[in-house]
């Protein structure tokens, strides 16, 4: 099981805007990459890195990606995602079984589940959707699938309301079960990339079982 440790992040503003969030994250050295591949036929990896940080309100991540094929074509929250070049962060905040999918193409448009597998995933309500607050290298209007090596970045702040199954609070000597993916169902060549290795027989990312973990300190 991979452990990661996350810092809080040093700003003199409870909600740092996504910007100073961004450019914090681009000064941390140890990225977290992911770069595991669990499934044959799907040998294909773009190069995935991301910084993770947390603050008194928010966690926050900015992944960086390079790719070979790019698409963003979901614009409405809640829509697959994962069928574009797609971003992932499944996390459970405490050891209940539940956890949440929380899902962003390279638009910024995002999509949560929370359950406790495939089966009970359910979408969380667009208003609780819309806290988490975006940023992308992109801009926010859709992109039909280009080719070609293509760069880009997306930074998210999640509130701790997001959460809302669980109590979080201060997060400082807190441990979570967590995994982050990178994928594109819908590509012209698929691909599913995890953080944390996966070993189902076919690409599946619910599931917790095999979640890494965070150490808050």
């Amino acid at each position: 099981m991979k452990v990661a440790e996350v810092s809080k992040i040093e700003s003199g503003s409870a909600y740092p805007s996504l910007a100073e969030i961004s450019a914090l994250l681009d000064k941390q050295k140890n990225r977290l990459k992911v770069d595991t591949i669990n499934w044959k036929g799907y040998e294909y990896m773009p190069r995935v890195e991301l910084a993770l940080a947390y603050s008194d309100n928010e966690i926050c991540i900015k992944f960086y990606v390079r790719e070979d094929y790019f698409k963003a074509e979901m614009t409405e929250t809640n829509q697959m995602v994962c069928e574009d070049s797609c971003v992932e962060f499944f996390v459970s905040p405490e050891d209940d079984g539940v956890y949440y999918n929380i899902e962003f193409n390279g638009i910024g448009t995002c999509l949560i589940g929370s359950g406790y597998g495939r089966a009970s995933s359910a979408r969380v309500n667009p208003e609780i959707v819309s806290k988490i607050r975006r940023m992308t290298s992109v801009g926010t209007e859709p992109v039909a699938e280009r080719t070609g090596d293509f760069q880009w970045s997306l930074t998210a702040a999640i509130p701790y309301e997001v959460f809302f199954r669980h109590e979080v609070k201060d997060l400082k000597g807190k441990t979570f079960r967590a995994n982050f993916y990178k994928c594109g169902d819908k590509l012209t060549v698929p691909h599913f990339v995890t953080w944390n290795p996966v070993a189902t027989e076919n690409p599946d990312y619910h599931q917790p079982e095999y979640f890494g973990m965070l150490k808050f300190i």
